[in-house]
């Protein structure tokens, strides 16, 4: 498993298979533009789209695009779900251009005084809406109440809503072993409890976090610099049996060094 299991990071987007190579990494993950803007999708690699893709084929190099923090499906503000929906076709039909094997965004929330139905409801219309070319992989995250994704009886409700809506069979699930932790799931089960619910797991974004179990904190940590017990850290990885992307800090010898720490105990 230790040798084949592709393990690769989150990088900037300027050029991609450099980072790559810096890293000696099969797969890499990146934005394309602003993860804080509704400005729409860029292409910063010289020569485009086009030259991305044919580039990262040649260099075996699979690409992982991380769709802007500020998508929103599921809340009930029209001036925010409408525009997320937009920036998430975008984003899509964008990492599709590249190539790319997945499109991987937050599974957002609802606010306080509103009913999460509506939240797991918002999530099957957009779903339902939206031209899905390549896999689109929700995922887990950490903090907030009235998040969709942060419990797992909650991750199980959107898989609900959005099973009888067209293209669901593109919709997979990409796990955070940080945001799992911080958000109170049990590291020992997640695995099994997620497939249970989902019935896959297509990526892992492997972090240590910084803060402890059920803090709803997401605060990455490089491999034995956090919470995370480091056997369990790489049990998940193991019993997931998926591609994993490393966000953790630093560049290049940081993430070699998390690379290595956790190929040891697979």
């Amino acid at each position: 498993m230790s040798s084949s299991l592709a393990i690769g990071a989150h990088v900037d987007q300027t050029d991609p298979i450099a980072e790559a190579a810096a890293r000696r990494a099969p797969l890499v993950q990146f934005f394309l533009g602003d993860p804080q803007g509704y400005k729409g999708p860029e292409i910063a690699y010289e020569g485009g789209a086009d030259k991305l893709r044919a580039d990262a084929e040649a260099a075996g190099v699979d690409l992982y695009v991380h769709a802007p923090y500020i998508i929103n499906i599921a809340t009930t503000n029209n001036r925010i779900r409408i525009p997320s929906r937009k920036l998430l076709q975008q984003h899509l039909d964008a990492a599709a251009s590249i190539g790319a094997k997945g499109l991987i965004v937050h599974g957002g929330h609802v606010n306080k005084a509103d009913d999460p139905e509506k939240g797991f409801d918002n999530w099957r219309k957009a779903i339902e809406a939206t031209e899905i070319s390549i896999p689109l992989l929700i995922e887990n995250t950490a903090g907030g109440e009235n998040a969709m994704t942060r419990y797992l009886d909650r991750i199980g409700r959107v898989w609900d809503a959005i099973s009888s809506a067209e293209g669901s069979d593109m919709v997979g699930f990409c796990l955070d072993t940080c945001h799992a932790h911080a958000g109170g799931n049990a590291l020992e089960t997640v695995v099994n409890d997620v497939r249970a619910l989902t019935g896959r797991i297509d990526l892992v974004h492997c972090n240590d976090s910084r803060d402890a179990f059920d803090s709803g904190a997401d605060r990455h940590a490089n491999f034995g610099a956090g919470q995370i017990d480091a056997d369990l850290l790489a049990a998940v990885v193991r019993d997931a049996g998926a591609p994993v992307v490393c966000e953790t800090p630093g560049g290049a010898a940081e993430h070699a060094a998390d690379f290595a720490w956790l190929r040891e105990r697979l």
